[in-house]
């Protein structure tokens, strides 16, 4: 097992790690929009969920992997009313390469952000 950190995301804001390899699997923990600095974005739902796969790019990158081997993607959305922005976004990221997801809505997240998303891709 092996811990990924990487200056092109956001520092883990609690006792977690950015991310873990293992064996040939990348395991993420959850992004929010925050910027690698640590500046949290406003605006909506769009330009939060951009800032996100932002961080979760630099996050595949430092661990060998990238959004054309994400398996697993987990979404949480603080709206669903917001399903359909949220899924334009996702469809810039994830056009010809669709892994399996899931997506919940749910009462709060950290820093009252309006989405965060997990990853787990295989290794190249």
């Amino acid at each position: 097992m092996k811990y990924v950190q990487t200056n092109q995301a956001p520092a883990a804001i609690g006792p977690y790690s950015q991310g873990i390899i293992a064996g040939n699997m990348f395991y993420s923990s959850g992004q929010i929009p925050l910027t690698a600095e640590g500046t949290l974005i406003g605006g909506g739902i769009k330009e939060q969920t951009h800032q996100v796969f932002q961080n979760l790019k630099g996050l595949l990158e430092a661990a060998g992997a990238s959004l054309e081997t994400v398996v697993k993607a987990t979404v949480f959305i603080k709206n669903m009313d917001e399903f359909a922005d949220l899924n334009e976004v996702y469809s810039e990221y994830f056009s010809a390469h669709k892994p399996a997801r899931s997506c919940v809505e749910v009462a709060r997240l950290p820093k009252d952000v309006l989405v965060e998303i997990e990853v787990i891709a295989l290794i190249k």
